[in-house]
């Protein structure tokens, strides 16, 4: 389109479509920092701090209710690299037993400890 002797690309001087963000999170190749980008949910968030009072940074698989901590919320961390399996459990081997990564240390606003 020519605007005012100007052609219009349909860009917005960022060589992207107009309407599309700066980061596309609908492609797979994303880049390695979106973990970065992306905030724990709350449900997450208090996952993941329960592993501060624990050493080695041990994740619980029950909430402090006593309810087994929702399958989900433990894969989405796991996901976002915030968690990782850490030992099997023989009694129950579908329970993930995990800790927090540097990467969840940092998700929930605290530093890693130090090895």
């Amino acid at each position: 389109m020519v605007d005012g002797g100007k052609e219009r690309s349909g860009n917005s001087g960022t060589g992207r479509p107009s309407g599309s963000s700066e980061a596309d999170l609908s492609r797979p190749d994303h880049g390695p920092d979106i973990a970065a980008a992306v905030r724990p949910s709350e449900p997450q968030r208090r996952y993941l701090a329960r592993g501060l009072e624990q050493a080695g940074g041990k994740l619980p698989l029950f909430d402090d209710e006593g309810q087994l901590i929702s399958h989900q919320t433990v894969e989405a961390c796991i996901a976002h690299g915030w968690a990782e399996p850490w030992v099997s459990n023989p009694i129950k081997p579908d329970w993930l037993v995990c800790r927090l990564t540097p990467a969840g240390y940092h998700a929930i606003g605290h530093k890693p400890p130090r090895s």
